[in-house]
């Protein structure tokens, strides 16, 4: 047994290496083919074991995906936000920093999650409905705060109204995997195109482990604390959105922010099988494959979840400083002009074959809107409106 649950961990790892260093790969879909062979599985194996395999699959995914986003500019629903800081940082040659500040955040996400887990299962039944009344004003005052902090807030109000009604139209749409051309556009491929616009070449990295206080921490672990636990529960509420929350609780430079992004990302990736024991509810793909492979989550299995995230945790800390060495010494010796047609080939082919030629549509529709974002001199966070302001009409 314990042999079987060593070894589902160490392809946990492996599988969310690979979706996390692909670019628009995401682990639902691997887990949406899990779950399809789950029936022939289970003839050989238990259900812990694929649930172990599932959850090492997600923390390690949530680490290794900082590195495409950092890199190649190309994002996900999670690191979205990664692109603004981590790409600033790449071009000052610091793009190991970046991967390593969100990480790190990464990493006492995974300690704020054994802190506050036997808090959140106790006052989770008792606050969730009351907490779902608010959500809607909270993003309101977030958003409206985040304007405020603009030189140009005409243009910020613009950008966050137009990326909304976008958002609005492509979740409401009959496309697959909608996130993958919104998100894909809005800060992939338009990041790539001023790029290639602006002849950016990667300078030499330099690879080092940045000095981090314990007073620059304090307050992103803080935020991340406060803002996290909200998208492990309610519906259609992601760590976009509380990342927006988060940073609108603090002044957040880009380093403060990526690991404000790191923790609010793993907290919400470990939580989310909290609240599948506390309350039976999923919000993320991964948590209802869960359900779907085990319907009712008992404490031991929670327990095993938890040391899983702990150890994949650590593993997945290193593992990913490691690779994004390899990366760079790699990224330092191709044309990234050439790279950045690559990946915008990549990123189109990959939407086709998953959201069709809607999703091709959307993917174009949204690449304009981010250039429209980029190039109206506001901060990019004002672009994931695309995810707020429909979360903010669900809840109203």
């Amino acid at each position: 047994m314990v042999l079987e649950l060593i070894i589902a961990l160490a392809i946990g790892v492996l599988a969310g290496t690979f979706t996390g260093l692909c670019p628009s790969i995401h682990i639902n879909l691997v887990g949406a083919l899990l779950l399809g062979l789950s029936a022939s599985l289970l003839h050989f194996t238990s259900p812990i074991i694929l649930i172990i395999f599932i959850v090492a699959m997600t923390i390690t995914h949530t680490f290794t995906d900082f590195i495409p986003s950092v890199f190649l500019g190309a994002p996900d629903e999670d690191t979205a936000l990664s692109v603004l800081p981590g790409h600033e940082l790449l071009i000052q040659g610091r793009g190991y920093e970046a991967i390593y500040l969100a990480n790190y955040g990464s990493i006492i996400g995974i300690i704020i999650i054994i802190l506050i887990s036997p808090l959140f299962l106790l006052i989770l039944p008792k606050i969730e409905s009351l907490i779902k009344i608010f959500i809607p004003y909270i993003l309101i005052i977030s958003s409206i705060f985040l304007i405020s902090k603009e030189q140009n807030q005409v243009n910020a109000l613009i950008v966050l109204l137009i990326s909304g009604f976008l958002g609005i139209a492509v979740l409401n749409s009959n496309v697959a995997q909608p996130f993958l051309p919104l998100l894909s556009g809005l800060f992939g491929v338009s990041s790539l195109i001023i790029s290639i616009k602006s002849k950016i070449k990667i300078p030499n990295q330099i690879i080092k482990k940045p000095n981090i206080s314990k007073k620059e921490i304090t307050m992103p672990i803080f935020a991340s604390s406060i803002a996290s636990p909200l998208c492990c529960f309610l519906p259609g509420f992601g760590s976009g959105q509380a990342t927006i929350i988060g940073s609108s609780l603090i002044k957040a430079p880009r380093e403060k922010f990526l690991i404000l992004l790191g923790a609010t990302n793993i907290i919400g990736a470990g939580l989310t099988f909290a609240v599948l024991y506390s309350i039976g509810k999923t919000r993320t793909g991964i948590a209802t494959i869960t359900k779907e492979i085990i319907p009712t989550l008992t404490l031991n299995h929670l327990i095993i979840i938890t040391l899983t995230i702990i150890l994949t945790g650590i593993i997945s800390f290193f593992w990913t400083l490691f690779l994004a060495k390899r990366f760079i010494k790699i990224i330092q010796k191709v044309n990234y002009t050439k790279l950045s047609y690559f990946i915008i080939l990549i990123i189109f082919i990959i939407t086709f074959i998953f959201s069709g030629f809607l999703g091709l549509f959307i993917l174009i529709i949204s690449t304009a809107t981010g250039l429209y974002g980029i190039l109206s001199n506001v901060k990019r966070i004002n672009l994931m409106g695309c995810l707020v302001i429909p979360v903010i009409l669900i809840y109203i």
